[in-house]
């Protein structure tokens, strides 16, 4: 039961963002302000403390690549599998179809299961993971589904077709100037994105040898212990319920994705990777995790509505938290 205590914590956070917007204490675009603070300042801190004062081994960069994977994989997929559908909708479920809440909710998850020990296998794995949440997801729907970056399908007009319309060039010097263009976008996603970054620089740093002084996780200390709070606030001011059968119809389908491929994932972790059964178990944990923060940004940058995304998220949560408590307790057994 002690356990229990700070997951179901992050769902009354949850919840009392979303009461404050529903009694006008949140404005509707407050979010925003939130939004900005967790990406460029909150989670970066709170994956620079993780580094800090937590020893990571370099075999551990073996669970970033199936972290990569697990969150990969599943876009695409995705993609394959939804043709024929309209636009909105294809990208609706592969920007909340795939990647995990590492950072916000497995890591104090994580740390009630498992203690302190448990988030270095969490962070390595969201190494991979941050690749694709925090810019390559969105990245790669926006060029699958030939959509501008710097407009919503609303002010780009899209209609009801399964892609945005888009000629391939046909001379040289115009594909070589599309294949440029591409790359600047690729590199400006990822660039971009503080937390990618960041744990890019940790990464140098711990394959250098290079230990982070401890005064810098003292300064990090407090900004880290803000993170929970912070997301799941956020995540509850720009959730809303389901407008229709659509959306209904929406969020069911993003659950459809992610159960399967999140058990799947775990079954992968606990039976393939080359650990200890603490470091399995706590990748296994990972890849049943919710929908990122980072989603709901995105789904909001390309659709204009992050309501949904945030319902959707609140709603993950949930399962995900069931699904962590089960698989704890079996995988003990």
């Amino acid at each position: 039961m002690q356990a229990l205590i700070q997951p179901v914590t992050l769902l009354l956070i949850i919840a009392v963002g979303y009461m404050f917007k529903r009694f006008g204490l949140f404005g509707p675009r407050d979010y925003r302000v939130l939004q900005t603070a967790e990406f460029n300042l909150v989670l970066p801190g709170a994956i620079i403390y993780s580094f800090a004062t937590q020893p990571h081994d370099i075999r551990l960069l073996w669970i970033s690549l199936f972290g990569f994977i697990a969150a990969a994989v599943p876009p695409a997929l995705i993609f394959l599998c939804t043709g024929r559908r309209p636009v909105a909708q294809r990208a609706f479920v592969m920007l909340n179809g795939a990647g995990f809440n590492v950072g916000c909710f497995c890591f104090p998850v994580l740390q009630a299961f498992f203690g302190p020990s448990a988030l270095v296998p969490a962070a390595m794995f969201d190494v991979g993971n941050c690749i694709m949440v925090a810019a390559g997801t969105n990245v790669l729907t926006q060029t699958l589904l030939h959509i501008a970056p710097d407009m919503t399908l609303v002010e780009q007009h899209a209609g009801d077709a399964p892609t945005l319309p888009y000629e391939r060039p046909t001379d040289r010097d115009a594909r070589r100037l599309a294949r440029r263009t591409l790359l600047r976008r690729v590199a400006r996603g990822f660039a971009s994105s503080v937390s990618f970054d960041v744990y890019m620089v940790m990464i140098v740093l711990m394959l250098a040898g290079i230990r982070i002084p401890g005064v810098i996780a003292q300064i990090a200390q407090p900004v880290a212990a803000a993170n929970s709070l912070c997301a799941m606030l956020m995540v509850g001011m720009l959730m809303d319920v389901p407008a229709g059968r659509a959306d209904v119809h929406a969020v069911l389908e993003v659950l459809a994705w992610r159960l399967p491929c999140g058990i799947l994932f775990a079954a992968a972790a606990w039976f393939l990777l080359p650990f200890d059964v603490a470091i399995r178990q706590a990748v296994a944990l990972c890849c049943l995790a919710p929908i990122a923060v980072f989603s709901t940004m995105f789904t909001d940058k390309v659709l204009g509505n992050a309501r949904l995304a945030g319902f959707s998220l609140a709603l993950t949560a949930v399962v995900s938290l069931t699904l962590m408590t089960l698989a704890h307790v079996t995988l003990l057994g």
